[in-house]
Order: C-alpha cells, then structure tokens, then sequence
C-alpha cells in the first residue's frame, strides 16, 4: 500500500507549489494571497524513490472568518491522522516563525516521521537556508525551491526512506468515472459531497466562495466507484474582480472539459437563474453527460415547488436529455438517486451502438419524415454507423448529406436518442456526402464527339 505524506505549513509557504511540483501536475492552485487553499487536496506523487499519496492542506493560522478557519483547522487535523508521514514546509525568507514552532510541536506529538522543507532558499547553499531551522529538532531538514524544482528529489527521498516500498512501480489509480459537480457559489456543492461520502470532506459554509480550487475525491456508493470534482462556485464574470476568484473559476471550467459527468446543482429556492442557463450551456456545448440537481428541495411549499419544476421545465428545454433530480444534500433525501442517474448517463455516453440497429432506425425515421429539398436538390440520405463515443457520435451518409438543414438535425438526433433510450448525454450526428468518382476529371472526347459538340453549340447560337 502506498505511503501518504501530509504538507503542513503556515499560508503561502509554498504548500500547493510543492504538491504541484510532486504530482508534475498544476492541480493546486497557487497565488501569492495567503489562505487560497482549505480543502484537503489529494494527489499521486512519483519520483526516483517511489510513489506515495500527498495531501496539499489550508495555512494553519489561515485568514478568513472564525468558521472558515476553524473548518480549515479541521482538515489540517485530518489531513495528519490519515498521513504516514509529514512534511512541515517553512519559508525561509520569513525565518523560524512561532506559528512555525507550534506546528512543529504539533506534529512531533503525532509520533509519525517527520520532514522539516525550507522553501524559498534559492541561490543559498542548503547549509545556511537550514541553519535557523535546526531549532527545532528534527533530523530532516531539506533546503528547496518548490517554485523551480530544487531539492525536489532530496525530499522525496528523505520522505520514503522509513517505507518498504518494494521494487514494483505503483499502478494507476482507476476508480471509474470523473463526476464534476459545479454551480453557482452556495448552492451546496461541496455538502452534497459530503453527503455522497459519508463525512466532512469538503469545507461547507453558509458564506459563498468557501471552495477555491479544484477538489478530487474518491468515492464508493451504491456498488460504484467514482471520483468527484468539488468546484468553485462561477459567477458572472462581470461580478469576477478578485484574481484568486478567476483561477477558481478557470479551473472549474477544466473539471468541465476534463470530466465524464456533470451535475449542475441549482438552487431551488432562488429558481433558475441567467447564470444557470449559461452553465448549462457550456455542458452542452462540451458534449458531456448532464445530470441537473435543483438542491434545497427541503421547506418549500408546495406551490413553489410546482413553480420551480415549471421553470425547470420551460427553460431547460435544450437539455431534454437531462436527468431532473430534486434533492436536498443538507437532509440526504434524493442523493442516491443522483449518483444513479449520473451512473446510467456515464453508460449511455459509453454504449456501443450496432449498425444494424442505427441502420434500421434510421430508415423508420426517413419514412417518417423524409429529409428537405435544399437548393433545389433532394438530400438523401442512405446509412449509418458509430463514429465515436462520449458522447455518442453517429455518422450518417449520404449524397448533399452535408447540406441537412438544423431543424433536421436536430430531429434526428432526438429521435436515435429516444430510441436507443440514451438518458443523460446528448446525441451527436456527422453528416458526410460520397465522393464523386468523376470529380475534377475531365473527359477526352473523340474528333467525331468533339465535331458534333461544336455543331451544337453554333446551332444554339443561332437560335437565340
């Protein structure tokens, strides 16, 4: 089993740019505005040594409100209990701080080895950037430069050399398809994660904009496995004015591009917003699986209810595909009812699609409705095959195949959903036309062709 190292720190030591460096990823987000990370972050780092897990975790002593910080406080708790070793990063531009000496005191009481990296020592020799921090007991003491990969390799080294990690390289970690949860800030993201996973994973607050950054968590339930993406809430950009708020905004849109499921979570007592719509939108437009979440289902009326699944309906119509699930992450009611319908789409958008069978719907949907004459010319369209999956992409042939009109389009691809029963992702179909054999090639005519084309052409001449 694979060691796991917890980084502990006070804010912008350099945390996340040594998690980033360890997992060669750009996963944490890293700013120079202290208390940018809160939540545990967890990532596979791989170097000449070996593979361990490491935990990023929030600046101890973090700023913020009393209930943020004593949520971060909780993580960092965490993040050590589950940890097999510990690394407590310093800034050395800062010196031996108190903050510094009480996490050290701290971890020391944990009993588990321990790491002291003093970061920020470029163009120092490692004896004099260690030198102050010797104070404070510990064997291990590594100069680095987490932000240029300096003393990387020393530290992981130093890190697994209590562990027997055998010669055998780590596997990949597989734990199934990658479910982005996002929304707008407060909608219960994050606590439907929580939910999800039986515990308090993720930082929640009654304050919106807790979440930061990209979180990645793995999960287990109802017989699946999963990994789940807690994002940052994403507002209107003409309300983003704060530069952390935009990098969490921009790696929210990532978990976007980057997952197999997405549930948009609205806030049922708010209705559908304009922000909605447009996150919505860019689901679509990405092509991914969609599962639409209205949270807070909890303590409305029944007329409101009714006045929220009205809205849901009329103006979320270009999603038809969607699963609706009203739920409440608070109470728990309707959360296994989510990760099943997020399931289904994530099979819907996998699911190999015969050829004969597309072939057959497609000539019941022909009759039914032939395609339209465009610019005079008739479109026909003759077969079908698969041409890809997430989401599923049916080729369809055929002669001005490419001129089909949107209207038809569209009907088809509603129809090979409804049929085939593809709940949860969209359809998409490519049209594409036969080559012309005879295209760009002229043809040689004989002298006696060649006499009578000309016969005929000073005979129309005369007859105009």
């Amino acid at each position: 089993m694979l060691p796991v190292v917890a980084l502990v720190g006070r804010p912008n030591v350099g945390k996340s740019t040594l998690f980033n460096q360890l997992t060669r990823s750009r996963d944490a987000l890293v700013a120079d505005e202290p208390g940018v990370t809160r939540d545990r972050r967890y990532g596979m780092a791989r170097s000449d040594a070996g593979s361990f897990l490491v935990i990023d975790t929030g600046g101890v002593g973090a700023s913020g409100t009393e209930a943020i910080e004593s949520a971060v406080e909780r993580q960092v708790t965490l993040a050590l209990e589950e940890a097999d070793a510990i690394v407590v990063v310093v800034d050395h531009r800062e010196g031996l701080t108190a903050e510094d000496e009480r996490t050290a005191e701290r971890v020391r009481r944990s009993g588990k080895p321990v790491a002291i990296a003093v970061n920020k020592a470029e163009g120092l020799a490692s004896e004099l950037a260690e030198a102050d921090f010797q104070r404070l007991g510990f064997k291990n003491t590594i100069a680095i430069a987490a932000l240029h990969g300096r003393g990387i390799r020393e530290l992981a080294a130093c890190v697994l050399e209590p562990f027997d990690l055998g010669t055998e390289p780590a596997a990949e970690d597989s734990r199934g398809p990658r479910i982005a949860v996002i929304g707008r800030p407060n909608v219960g993201k994050s606590t439907l994660i929580n939910r999800l996973i039986g515990k308090e994973r993720l930082i929640t607050s009654p304050e919106p904009g807790t979440t930061h950054d990209t979180v990645l968590v793995p999960c287990e339930r109802d017989g699946h496995e999963f990994v789940l993406a807690d994002t940052a809430g994403i507002r209107r950009r003409a309300r983003v004015s704060d530069a952390i708020e935009k990098f969490s905004i921009v790696q929210s849109l990532k978990a976007i591009q980057d997952a197999d499921v997405v549930i948009v979570l609205l806030d049922a007592r708010e209705g559908v917003t304009d922000q909605d719509l447009h996150l919505v939108g860019l689901v679509a437009e990405r092509g991914a699986a969609l599962v639409l979440g209205v949270n807070k289902w909890d303590g409305l009326a029944a007329a409101e209810k009714r006045r929220v699944e009205a809205q849901v309906d009329r103006q979320l119509d270009f999603v038809p595909y969607a699963a609706v699930l009203y739920l409440s992450a608070l109470h728990g009611s309707g959360i296994s009812e989510v990760v099943g319908a997020a399931m289904s789409a994530y099979a819907a958008a996998g699911r190999e699609l015969p050829t004969a069978r597309l072939n057959e719907i497609l000539a019941r949907l022909l009759e039914k409705h032939a395609p339209p004459v465009v610019r005079g010319r008739q479109i026909r369209l003759r077969y079908a095959h698969q041409g890809g999956k997430f989401p599923p992409l049916i080729v369809v042939h055929g002669s001005q195949a490419e001129r089909t009109p949107a209207h038809y389009r569209r009907y088809l691809e509603n129809e090979f959903r409804k049929t085939l029963r593809l709940t949860g992702t969209p359809v998409k179909i490519e049209f594409r036309s036969g080559e012309n054999p005879f295209a760009g090639r002229r043809n040689t005519l004989t002298p006696r062709q060649a006499r009578r084309r000309q016969r005929v052409i000073k005979h129309d001449r005369r007859g105009r």
